[in-house]
């Protein structure tokens, strides 16, 4: 026999787990379904807060394992395009940087399709009541499921290299969470005291009503007279009575979308898949993108080779972390510097000036930066044969930020269990090459200031010279996607052609059925999307339980 719930949650990421959770503890305890493709993993090694880089790799059941296209101005590479596949969605396999972004994003969110909930200042408000910060400055939320911080102990080098940053002209920035990112920080993690969090701990103590569902992958919606009354996984039907939401990640809810005749009208014909809705479905995708360069330094500037050379080092703090949370491994790669900056050359420059006047307006606004840098990538675990005596290294890298690239992601057969096809089309604009360009150079400046470059001994991984060329050689060859899809169902007004849903999450063309996840953002935030979709999330539920009287 189906059964019937008031609203059923497809995705248990960020934004799903978040709205789930908001729904079911609402004063009228709807009767809510969360149902997940992935399973629970509760083991708590899942959680050591050193690892969090090795998570996607040493658990690929975690992981969708999903690779892009062949990027045709990346070296024809497939590029790593992860996923998380467990209770917490992405969260689960994340590295963790929990940043906000602009303020000025969300007030451009808000123009765009004319609804003030997504305005900085509701979104700030929402901010504070997810998390619980700990720490006394910056002031953050205090009661939030989500526990965030800074490492109990630093690498010795983060400190020194912030005061490098400084001396080159880099502005120091205390919170980068504060609505204003610009300037250099020390990361904000979702992690606290050694262990992770991750958007499975917003189901801790769940009320009844909320009934959690894994290993449950949904293959289409059900539909009747352009109503979703439900939700098909694996040969079974779950219905819905007011709402099914999508929240399955701008990768996910696009396919289950398409499967379920919902998309462009000519890609859903060519697999035989009867048409309900013509809205543009997959179009519209971005991401940031980042590539890094590597420097071995004397054994006196750090001390990470006495702990990634020794395997008995390492077995070691791993004992110390599951005894009480404490050693090595809730120190070494759970610290990092990251900030954001505006670059001179990107202003001025005829790639920027090219664009159309509303975008080159939202980049120059005071809060939006052109690029990212981050510090401490731990890059022995990601380059291929890293030299074992150079362990005492330094990573440096560049985020280019506002990614002028519309790629897509399409259908590539009637099978609901085949991944779509994913094309974010890297590099393919010069507005992104010119601004890889000035953040290496950036980059570089650090690198080649005194104060850092007498502690180097060697290079590991750098571009053959500051040369537009040369720059750009290195990035094909190395570039990396930051895992921040965007843009896949794309929130906006009624009379916008490229707009899937509303500006309420509604799905264009249907009733009861919403998206609220990454898919939707009509703007590119200037963060690691891990909190802005979590705030999306947030949002949803919010509009909801005014939306149905449930407070």
């Amino acid at each position: 026999m189906a059964q019937m719930f008031d609203f059923i949650i497809v995705g248990s990421g960020p934004a799903g787990s978040t709205l789930a959770s908001t729904l079911s503890r609402s004063s009228k305890r709807p009767s809510v379904l969360l149902i997940e493709a992935g399973s629970k993993y509760t083991n708590p090694d899942l959680r050591v807060d050193g690892q969090r880089w090795m998570t996607f790799q040493k658990n690929p059941s975690m992981n969708w394992g999903y690779k892009t296209a062949p990027q045709e101005h990346a070296l024809n590479r497939e590029i790593d395009y992860s996923r998380g596949r467990a209770l917490g969605g992405s969260s689960a396999i994340n590295f963790g940087v929990y940043s906000v972004g602009a303020s000025d994003d969300y007030d451009e969110w808000a123009r765009v399709v004319g609804n003030n909930a997504f305005k900085w200042r509701n979104m700030q408000r929402r901010l504070k009541a997810l998390e619980t910060f700990h720490f006394d400055v910056p002031e953050g939320g205090k009661s939030g499921h989500i526990h965030v911080g800074y490492p109990r102990e630093w690498e010795k080098d983060i400190t020194p290299l912030l005061d490098i940053f400084e001396q080159a002209g880099f502005p120091l920035n205390k919170d980068h969470n504060s609505g204003n990112p610009i300037g250099m920080s020390v990361m904000i993690n979702s992690a606290y005291g050694g262990i992770r969090s991750t958007a499975a701990d917003a189901l801790i103590s769940a009320p009844e009503n909320l009934i959690i569902q894994t290993d449950s992958p949904v293959q289409r919606l059900v539909i009747d007279d352009g109503k979703v009354i439900g939700v098909e996984s694996n040969g079974k039907t779950y219905f819905a009575s007011k709402e099914v939401v999508l929240s399955a990640g701008a990768l996910d809810s696009p396919k289950i979308l398409l499967h379920s005749g919902i998309g462009p009208r000519d890609q859903l014909q060519k697999y035989n898949i009867p048409v309900i809705v013509d809205v543009p479905v997959g179009q519209g995708l971005r991401d940031h993108y980042f590539t890094s360069i590597v420097y071995s330094r004397k054994d006196t500037s750090t001390d990470r080779k006495a702990f990634y050379g020794s395997q008995a080092a390492m077995d070691a703090a791993l004992e110390e972390w599951k005894k009480d949370r404490t050693g090595g491994w809730s120190k070494y790669a759970c610290g990092a510097g990251i900030g954001w900056f505006k670059s001179e050359e990107v202003a001025a420059s005829d790639e920027l000036n090219s664009l159309p006047a509303q975008e080159q307006r939202y980049i120059q606004l005071p809060t939006v930066p052109h690029f990212e840098i981050f510090t401490h990538f731990p890059a022995h675990w990601f380059i291929p044969n890293f030299p074992a005596e150079h362990l005492d290294y330094s990573c440096l890298s560049g985020f280019i930020y506002n990614s002028q690239a519309r790629g897509e992601v399409t259908l590539q057969s009637s099978d609901p269990s085949v991944p779509l096809k994913f094309d974010p089309k890297i590099l393919s604009h010069p507005f992104d090459r010119r601004v890889a360009i000035e953040v290496m150079r950036s980059v570089l400046k650090i690198a080649e200031h005194p104060s850092f470059a007498k502690d180097t001994v060697a290079s590991i991984a750098v571009p053959k010279s500051a040369s537009d060329e040369d720059i750009l050689d290195y990035w094909k060859a190395t570039v990396n996607s930051s895992w921040h899809m965007t843009g896949t169902a794309k929130m906006g007004t009624k009379d916008d052609p490229e707009a899937v849903v509303d500006e309420k999450f509604r799905v264009k063309g249907l009733t009861n059925l919403r998206v609220a996840d990454m898919s939707v953002l009509p703007v590119l935030p200037s963060a690691h999307t891990q909190l802005p979709a979590y705030l999306t999330g947030a949002t949803c539920a919010e509009l909801l339980i005014k939306e149905y009287e449930l407070e």
